[in-house]
């Protein structure tokens, strides 16, 4: 029965699947072409479709698969099996994470860590500024529209968290850039 195949080969991809979407193609196509389910150039196009649309590359080709081979409840039942078993992994280091939380020794650990990743955030967003502010450094020639508008956003932030007790979210300041970057870049 294709809803029992479907479950079956897509729950070997979801349970077998390391190293992200990518890791995972060879595993998928060894699982739709051992089924009969599409064809190689088929699955070439699919996985390209899937990667030019929203969402993980796996769910979007396990749904097609699903729905080609049979429609609504085929799709639903192989996205459903290729979500299932990292769904059951997170729950499971979830229980144990929330138990390890507590520790003492563990909560250091992510009181030391925490500097490095803002460290780290900060480095890149440095590097970002100089890279698309400075331009190449053998020419040394300075964008001042991005310095100003990294400026003005730098002080909408800050000055969000004044105005408003949380500050602007991060969803925010994207957006805001992204209205200032069309109307400065776009339009003038």
């Amino acid at each position: 029965m294709i809803y029992v195949d479907l479950l079956i080969g897509f729950l070997k991809v979801g349970m077998f699947a390391f190293g992200g979407a990518y890791g995972a193609i060879p595993l998928i196509r060894d699982v739709v072409l051992s089924y009969g389910w599409i064809s190689d150039e088929m699955l070439t196009y699919m996985i390209a479709v899937s990667e030019s649309t929203p969402g993980p590359i796996m769910v979007n080709l396990a749904t097609y698969v699903g729905s080609s081979q049979a429609g609504l409840a085929g799709a639903l039942i192989a996205t459903a099996a290729v979500v299932l078993p990292s769904f059951v992994i997170i729950l499971l280091i979830m229980i144990l994470l929330k138990k390890l939380l507590k520790n003492p020794y563990v909560q250091a650990v992510l009181r030391g860590v925490k500097p490095c990743i803002i460290g780290i955030i900060l480095a890149t967003g440095i590097f970002m500024i100089l890279q698309h502010c400075i331009g190449s450094v053998s020419d040394a020639s300075f964008d001042m529209t991005a310095i100003i508008m990294t400026a003005v956003l730098a002080l909408i932030y800050f000055g969000s968290t004044k105005v408003t007790k949380k500050g602007l979210s991060p969803i925010g300041l994207i957006g805001v850039s992204a209205v200032a970057g069309v109307i400065v870049y776009g339009l003038i």
